[in-house]
């Protein structure tokens, strides 16, 4: 959303454009607004979608690739919590026999851990703890960057939590785990 000057379907460029002015058309990097700019991705899906079911190249029945058979494949996709990378062998029979995907959590990880630790930076003083609201303001972070990451490794519908506090030596001040 910050690098886009306008997006092609209407409803979903009324929104960028809403978007943008929160920040006066600056980059937004509020963590939280990834959530806002998936919305409008989502939306801007969803028009699309629409236009190509009325589209007429696609409602024929010639719709067989023609070419040159290739035996590997590179690809890659920008979806809802990031950048998806796929690249495939096939052999003579059409059968996978490397398969090498970089998926938006391997690229989130970083930013999730800078999350993290903020929200350990900005709520641990004093006497530190690790509370109930910790635990939620982690998940917020996480889930920010990720929101698949929780639907991934959840367990009976929650997202397995453990935080570990860890003093300027190493030892582990305080252990909690949410199941």
């Amino acid at each position: 959303m910050n690098t886009a000057d306008f997006i092609d379907t209407p409803e979903a460029d009324a929104e960028l454009k809403i978007f943008k002015k929160l920040t006066d058309g600056k980059p937004n990097n509020v963590t939280m607004a990834y959530h806002w700019a998936r919305l409008i991705e989502l939306l801007h899906a969803v028009e699309k979608i629409r236009d190509l079911l009325h589209d007429t190249d696609l409602q024929g029945t010639d719709l067989v690739l023609k070419g040159d058979r290739r035996e590997e494949g590179v690809g890659l996709i920008e979806a809802p919590r990031g950048t998806l990378f796929h690249h495939y062998r096939v052999n003579k029979d059409d059968q996978v026999t490397m398969a090498n995907l970089i998926v938006s959590t391997t690229n989130n990880n970083e930013p999730m851990n800078r999350a993290v630790d903020r929200v350990a930076r900005d709520e641990i003083s004093g006497k530190p703890e690790i509370t109930e609201g910790l635990l939620n303001r982690i998940e917020v972070a996480i889930r920010a960057y990720d929101p698949c990451l929780s639907c991934a490794t959840h367990a009976m519908g929650q997202m397995p939590l453990s935080v570990e506090l860890v003093d300027y030596r190493g030892t582990v001040v305080e252990r909690r785990t949410r199941e």
